[in-house]
């Protein structure tokens, strides 16, 4: 809280108790995040790569458009990973539906951008991938955030093309890592 607010605070209001909370700019040390740099053409192999590991039985990927989320589900399905994207332009029963696949894990993979991220809240949920980087720092603390609950273990692994290396370094900076 600015300083200066502190300071109205205390002239406004008659015994004020101050409530601190984890700032958005940290992640969960229970958090593995990986970063892989990746030409933009290249992204989709990569991901179908990683999800050859058997232990990755449900992930949420995200994207930064609905179309960039459309497209990822439709090469995930032609490769016969069964996914949903939720997103703005789906309808609330459709975005409902996908959330209770995936949360059923008869969808292995959700593809989500930021805004439709925020309500998801997945027990157990192991896997968060950053199919595009948040072009907002504090998103991507969010959207790994979906992961490493309550102590919980998690792996983040995040895709960066060149175009999106100023997006990471903002990222760095917000979260105080520096990722190699």
């Amino acid at each position: 809280m600015p300083p200066e607010i502190v300071k109205l605070s205390h002239t406004i209001l008659h015994k004020p108790v101050k409530v601190e909370v984890t700032p958005v700019s940290s992640t969960a040390d229970t958090i593995q995040q990986y970063i892989y740099f990746v030409d933009k053409g290249n992204k989709t192999k990569l991901l179908l790569d990683i999800l050859k590991d058997p232990k990755i039985k449900t992930a949420l990927v995200f994207t930064r458009t609905k179309h960039g989320a459309d497209k990822v589900v439709k090469s995930l399905i032609a490769s016969h990973i069964k996914a949903e994207a939720i997103h703005g332009n789906k309808a609330q029963n459709a975005r409902q539906r996908a959330l209770t696949n995936f949360k059923a894990q008869t969808t292995r993979v959700l593809v989500a951008t930021d805004i439709a991220a925020r309500g998801i809240d997945v027990d157990d949920l192991q896997f968060v991938v950053n199919f595009e980087l948040p072009n907002i720092p504090e998103s991507y603390v969010h959207r790994i955030g979906r992961t490493g609950r309550a102590g919980a273990a998690g792996t983040a692994f995040s895709f960066c093309d060149a175009e999106e290396k100023a997006y990471l370094k903002d990222i760095e900076k917000l979260i105080g890592k520096k990722f190699r």
